[in-house]
């Protein structure tokens, strides 16, 4: 399974109709978009795709259709997580996860529990998943941070537990898990403008944001430094950063779906309380999109 989900994944953003029901249509063209582009693997309903924001019916509805156009091309993991671990662990149980190649499960937010809390809800997570557990670990998101220690006791004790999406930013942090990790444990990038350096210090990966615009791109940067190939990996790098950095500088997807709108993939529309970057951003954007074009990066 780790062989599986190496490389470069994508969080795929939830496309909608202005009215604000699921663009299904438009989902479709971002999946073949990025799977004939050469991406690993698929997330869904991840932090991207605005997970938070649907409900049940259209999260199995989402799910079930992201099954049937993927037809088993790439493997797929599917986000299952949140702050109530029985609620995560009963959803875990009546979810169809055939299909499914496994879970990311975020960090429980807003009740900030401590480190020994944080051990006890994998515990049970990886207890009741019939599938492999990603970890995630977002600070910036949740307001907790699973320390390098608490990661490791986790891979060490459970082997359904196979890898740590890790978005703390904390290279330190990063690199102890990187460095004392038991064998097959991955860590996986959680942060574009960072992957190439995370994987030179022995990451395997990332769960990207900005693969959704630039498939192509992105899994040569990956692969590129995944095989050694520095130099050409920070070629592809520095190409792609400033515009990463454009994604994210007036919040996530707003960003990404900006940047798809433009690229004639997903249109602009989210669900409160996102909202669409401000017009300056908007044009740093736009700006990029067209500089890259002109360079001959188009995907």
């Amino acid at each position: 399974m780790t062989s599986k989900l190496s490389g470069t994944g994508v969080a795929l953003v939830t496309p909608f109709h202005k009215q604000g029901t699921i663009d299904f249509g438009s989902l479709e063209l971002l999946i073949e978009h990025t799977v004939s582009n050469g991406v690993d693997y698929l997330v869904v309903l991840g932090t991207t795709g605005e997970a938070a924001t649907l409900s049940k019916d259209e999260k199995n509805a989402l799910v079930g259709f992201v099954k049937d156009i993927v037809n088993k091309r790439v493997p797929l993991v599917q986000g299952i997580g949140g702050y109530n671990t029985q609620e995560v662990v009963d959803q875990l149980r009546s979810s169809d996860l055939d299909g499914i190649d496994a879970i990311l499960s975020v960090t429980p937010y807003y009740n900030k529990p401590t480190q020994r809390g944080l051990y006890l809800h994998y515990k049970h997570i990886a207890s009741a998943s019939p599938v492999p557990v990603i970890l995630y670990n977002v600070p910036g998101r949740t307001s907790v941070n699973m320390k390098a220690e608490t990661t490791l006791e986790l891979a060490r004790e459970f082997e359904n537990i196979i890898a740590v999406k890790e978005a703390s930013g904390n290279f330190g942090q990063i690199m102890e898990i990187i460095r004392n990790r038991p064998k097959g444990f991955m860590v996986i990038s959680g942060d574009d403008a960072i992957t190439m350096p995370l994987i030179a210090a022995g990451a395997d990966g990332v769960i990207s944001v900005v693969a959704n615009a630039y498939p192509l791109t992105f899994s040569k940067m990956v692969k590129a430094a995944l095989k050694g190939n520095l130099e050409e990996a920070r070629k592809l790098h520095y190409q792609l950063l400033p515009f990463i950095d454009s994604l994210f500088a007036d919040g996530s997807p707003g960003g990404i779906k900006a940047a798809l709108d433009v690229m004639k993939l997903v249109p602009n529309n989210l669900r409160l309380p996102v909202v669409k970057v401000n017009k300056a951003t908007q044009g740093l954007i736009s700006g990029f999109i067209a500089d890259l074009k002109e360079k001959g990066i188009e995907c």
